[in-house]
């Protein structure tokens, strides 16, 4: 018995050994992070704060170098997949934009603050809601006449919807990883990455994907796997090594923040994509909305998007009818391009949003 308690003893002093030097080591990257994250501007802002949006608390963060900047909304992906912790990768756009975050319904420390739960009455109508509320804040808050809205993935959804519904707040629409319908474009993308894995003879994604099959999909595992796949051939890791382990070493960023990233997703993708694949996200076709849009429309899509395909967003813009339109493509790029291709995406916001966040857009 005293060799299994000392035995057992010299495992946790080694497991204790392990987490400590991890811990150490993520300190160290945390506090290297900081000195890239000071504001240093006498006219910039670093506020985070929560707001209260629909009668709940919500965690929103604004960061930029120069308040005068056009405003960004940011609206992050998942459903559920704050990126808070991406905020590093953002840093170049603090000097051209005043990027706000907005970790929304079941997201973040949103979730965090709403006991870990997300609402039985949660819908995509309430959080287009909160949305506009948000925007009208930031107006106010940052002495803007209009804000420029960008989302990302299933922020695309909420943005689109947010832009039709109040034009007048915002400067433009900006899309990447653009949904426009989710059952069409799953059709799309499981496509293409099984033909990327048959121009490898890649053995182990042909059977994993085969063994799936072209969706509709029975649950979540299966498109887990095709998206296992998309991310291994757009940026050569798992998706946990390309979307969390940077958060986890982020400045600012807790461990609860990387545990509610991790149960948020799984507790948002539950209630809008649904375990059986038959939730509200998954009957979202934006082409419903209609063609009319009263504010400029520009897409920054990844050429090699297997999340969100780039041909089905270019053909919805193409069915647009608004005061101005693009097509911005990121070579090679592919669901992740505002990160993975950080600055080609600045360059493009650069050149084909901020004009139209400081003059009036062009009647096209």
């Amino acid at each position: 018995m005293n060799r299994v308690w000392k035995g057992l003893l010299t495992l946790v002093v080694v497991l204790a050994l392990v987490v400590g030097g991890g811990l150490g080591y993520r300190a160290w990257r945390q506090h290297e992070g900081e000195a890239l994250m000071r504001i240093a501007s006498p006219n910039g802002i670093d506020d985070a704060l929560f707001v209260e949006l629909g009668g709940v608390p919500q965690w929103v963060t604004i960061r930029g170098q120069d308040r005068n900047n056009p405003v960004i909304l940011l609206l992050h992906g998942g459903p559920g997949s704050a990126i808070a912790g991406l905020a590093p990768a953002f840093v170049p756009w603090e000097r051209d934009f005043t990027i706000v975050q907005w970790d929304q319904p079941g997201a973040g420390r949103t979730f965090r603050a709403a006991g870990r739960t997300v609402a039985p009455d949660l819908t995509i109508e309430s959080m287009v809601a909160d949305g506009i509320e948000l925007a009208r804040w930031l107006r106010g808050r940052l002495g803007k006449d209009k804000i420029v809205l960008l989302g990302w993935s299933w922020g695309t959804i909420l943005g689109v919807n947010m832009a039709k519904e109040r034009p007048d707040l915002f400067a433009a629409y900006v899309g990447t990883g653009q949904v426009v319908s989710m059952e069409e474009g799953e059709g799309i993308a499981y496509a293409n990455v099984l033909a990327k894995a048959r121009a490898r003879a890649d053995a182990d994604a042909i059977a994993d994907l085969e063994a799936i099959g072209p969706p509709p999909y029975a649950g979540l595992e299966e498109i887990s796997i095709q998206r296992k796949w998309a991310t291994f051939y757009e940026a050569g890791m798992s998706l946990e090594d390309a979307f969390v382990r940077p958060q986890l070493f982020a400045p600012r960023t807790q461990l609860a923040d990387i545990y509610d990233l991790a149960t948020a997703t799984v507790a948002s993708g539950n209630h809008f994509v649904g375990a059986d694949m038959n939730g509200p996200m998954t009957q979202v076709d934006l082409r419903r909305l209609g063609p009319d849009f009263a504010l400029p429309v520009v897409l920054l899509q990844g050429t090699a998007d297997d999340f969100t395909p780039a041909e089905l967003s270019r053909a919805w813009l193409d069915s647009l009818s608004a005061p101005q339109k693009e097509f911005v493509p990121i070579e090679n790029a592919g669901h992740f391009a505002l990160t993975s291709h950080g600055e080609e995406f600045l360059q493009a916001l650069r050149q084909h949003v901020r004009p139209l966040a400081t003059s009036p857009p062009a009647i096209k």
